[in-house]
């Protein structure tokens, strides 16, 4: 037996072997370093590329410098990274190196793999075990190992905020048996990814209320309506059952809508402002209400608008009234904006752009319509040469 005393002096002895051990390892793999030191070797129980969940802590704010060498080494932005995840540079045993072989091994860059850890470091705490698990689950939605790659490189949260992979197992599952299919996964998991990493009862509990919805709507198939819902925004399941509630409660008070007209809209295009605040929603429905009104518009106009093209209900006050007011002084009538409300889709600058150039060809919206507003660009530029060449189309 040691004395305590030589035992603590031994420490930082082994903390500076572990650390050099890992460095020379990760230069190796790396090709940062000759050849020749490859051959240096060290016991096996030095050091583990596996996170345990037992694992001590290193004093508070200490920081591991072996950790900070290595991803130096690998081009990751530490600066960036210790602003996203600072507790991670406090872990004893962290997984870097693997992380980078897998990566690697799937086709990743260095370039993507540092962007990666700088943009996610708690990537570095997955073990190999689970991160082969996880790229198994994933390529039952995703084609190719690119694909995943591609992914992991625009939101490495949505890969790694979890490491429970029996629940991304069961929501895939679960949301597979709503009829959802494999083109729906991708979506979901693309731009909704936290849908994956919600517990199962949470998304349980959206679907249900969708279908119980549906059916005090007088719904004849509450689970087509759920499926039909989702499928129109992907956001709904990372949203609180309180919140799609209340929005659908501001829509039928504020519309005065039937039962008929409401699920009608909720299963149609209203289903992609469900998820908006309620606060939000109430301030822009009632700043498009008031400037409809000093515009001469009836409630009833307010509510086709709305019906035909809900996400107006996403356009802030400011953005709404100054593209009411260009396409106003352009000539366009507040009641052909009614009838044909997704021109208020294109931005303030195209609108008034577009309106130069169909005014400087002498074309009139009470005669022709503004349908002209609504098209592609290149159909609008093919419209202006043709107007050009024929000032009587």
């Amino acid at each position: 037996m040691l004395p305590s005393s030589l035992k603590m002096a031994a420490v930082p002895g082994v903390w500076a072997l572990l650390s050099l051990h890992r460095s020379v390892i990760l230069q190796c793999r790396f090709r940062l370093l000759p050849v020749q030191l490859a051959s240096v070797s060290f016991p096996r129980s030095l050091y583990s590329t596996t996170t345990s969940t037992n694992e001590p802590e290193p004093p508070e704010n200490s920081e591991n410098k072996s950790l900070l060498q290595n991803l130096n080494l690998l081009g990751v932005d530490v600066k960036k990274a210790h602003q996203r995840q600072p507790g991670v540079f406090r872990k004893v045993t962290t997984n870097e190196q693997g992380l980078a072989q897998f990566l690697k091994s799937k086709g990743a860059s260095g370039k993507v793999i540092a962007d990666i850890i700088s943009r996610y470091p708690r990537a570095i705490t997955r073990s190999i075990n689970h991160l082969e698990q996880r790229w198994k689950l994933w390529k039952n939605i995703f084609n190719t190992d690119e694909e995943i790659v591609s992914i992991l490189n625009r939101s490495p949260e949505s890969f790694f905020r979890t490491s429970d992979n029996e629940n991304l197992k069961k929501n895939i599952a679960y949301l597979t048996s709503l009829g959802l299919n494999t083109k729906d996964l991708h979506r979901l998991l693309t731009t909704a990814p936290r849908t994956f990493s919600n517990s199962l009862e949470l998304n349980k509990q959206m679907v249900e209320l969708l279908e119980d919805i549906c059916a005090e709507l007088g719904g004849e198939n509450p689970e087509q309506f759920a499926k039909a819902v989702i499928s129109r925004n992907l956001y709904i399941l990372i949203r609180s059952t309180k919140r799609v509630k209340t929005n659908i409660d501001i829509l039928r008070d504020s519309l005065n809508l039937s039962d008929s007209e409401l699920l009608a809209l909720l299963q149609g295009p209203g289903a992609e402002i469900l998820d908006l605040s309620c606060k939000y929603l109430k301030k822009n429905f009632n700043t498009l209400q008031q400037r409809m009104v000093s515009l001469g518009c009836r409630k009833a106009d307010i509510k086709n608008l709305i019906i035909n093209y809900p996400m107006v209900l996403f356009i802030g006050p400011d953005t709404l009234s100054s593209k009411l007011d260009c396409l106003l002084n352009g000539g366009v009538t507040m009641k052909q904006i009614v009838e044909k409300p997704k021109v208020l889709d294109y931005s303030t600058q195209n609108i008034l752009g577009r309106l130069v150039e169909l005014k400087r060809v002498g074309y009139d919206f009470q005669k022709s319509g503004i349908n002209i507003l609504d098209t592609s660009r290149k159909r609008f530029v093919a419209k202006i040469e043709k107007l050009l060449a024929s000032p009587d189309v």
